[in-house]
């Protein structure tokens, strides 16, 4: 079987499917710096007459899957929101995803910028680049009363959704002996128990949490589900945090917040227009912390997606049902 891999792939992986007897052909966006929307991906696959895709953000649409016969299709992602998964099922084409791949980068991504707000680490970095100079002890305390912040012990966290991310966020923000609430109306009472948390209404949650972070899904129920009527009932030493979707904001009413003081700062890895770059407007604020939505940046969420992906490709030509298959009614 011919392989044609787009995604971020580990040489380990890689060299096990060349090992299997898989002829693979590793192009990861990475390296070639494209990514292929519309039918710009179709002359490649036609001219390489592959029987396996893996993807990231590759999109892979009606058009392309009524020209490519595949036998299976993969994104490396835990929703694989750019495949057409209804065209792919009518084919009979199983499409596979990688469920948890980059949680435990973003939940370790999202307490680092708590921390990050918290502790000031931007505006001192800002204040001692800037011709910063201690010439006589009164300068020193200036700054210290400047970037004075606060411990997460003894503080309220709200977290905005308690999935399998928002869940890994609670169990390490445990140890620092903060309190935990959380809105979530699908949340299992077994989860919130696991974290000693509590569940409220997100009024309460905004009312009473020292930091706020967004951790829910992408859907028309949460879309702009945090907006100026919401930042004005946070905290006005509060800290926002966004390792999510930036549709879960509406962004103009943070900046606002962000720029008038009704919140006191917040940590972004998501934004309205990606990729992000140096005309990011939050990138003017002092009181921001902008990441480049780089949450799942690291090795190991390589590694975990190539061998997820590795496993369920070498199962399915075992003529088994491979796990994390989005479509299992193909198989039926």
């Amino acid at each position: 079987m011919k392989i044609l891999i787009t995604a971020p792939f580990s040489d380990s992986c890689l060299k096990q499917l060349h090992d299997e007897g898989f002829v693979v052909d590793y192009h990861s966006w990475l390296e070639t710096g494209k990514l292929h929307m519309g039918e710009s991906l179709l002359k490649i696959l036609e001219d390489g007459n592959y029987d396996v895709l893996i993807v990231e953000g590759d999109e892979i649409k009606e058009p392309i899957l009524e020209k490519i016969r595949f036998k299976l299709i993969g994104a490396v992602r835990g929703d694989p929101n750019n495949i057409s998964v209804e065209a792919a099922t009518a084919k009979g084409i199983p499409v596979l995803a990688v469920p948890g791949r980059n949680t435990l980068a973003v939940d370790e991504l999202t307490i680092a910028l708590m921390l990050n707000q918290v502790r000031h680490f931007k505006k001192a970095e800002l204040l001692l680049k800037d011709d910063f100079f201690v010439d006589d002890f009164k300068d020193f305390a200036d700054m210290y009363s400047k970037l004075q912040g606060f411990e997460l012990n003894g503080r309220i966290v709200g977290i905005i959704g308690l999935g399998s991310i928002g869940f890994e966020v609670a169990k390490r923000l445990v140890p620092f002996g903060v309190s935990i609430l959380v809105y979530d109306p699908y949340v299992k009472h077994e989860r919130v128990e696991a974290v000693n948390a509590k569940v409220v209404d997100l009024d309460t949650l905004l009312r009473e949490s020292d930091i706020v972070t967004i951790h829910c899904t992408p859907t028309e129920e949460t879309r702009r589900l945090i907006g100026a009527r919401e930042f004005a009932l946070m905290k006005s030493t509060a800290v926002f945090i966004n390792t999510a979707r930036a549709s879960i904001t509406d962004e103009d009413a943070l900046l606002d917040a962000l720029r008038d003081g009704t919140i006191a700062g917040a940590g972004l890895d998501v934004f309205s227009m990606e990729p992000v770059d140096s005309d990011n407007i939050f990138l003017e604020l002092e009181n921001v912390t902008v990441m480049p939505h780089m949450g799942s940046n690291t090795i190991e969420t390589i590694e975990r997606q190539s061998r997820i992906i590795t496993d369920a490709i070498i199962e399915f030509t075992q003529g088994k049902r491979p796990r994390n298959v989005v479509n299992p009614e193909v198989f039926d």
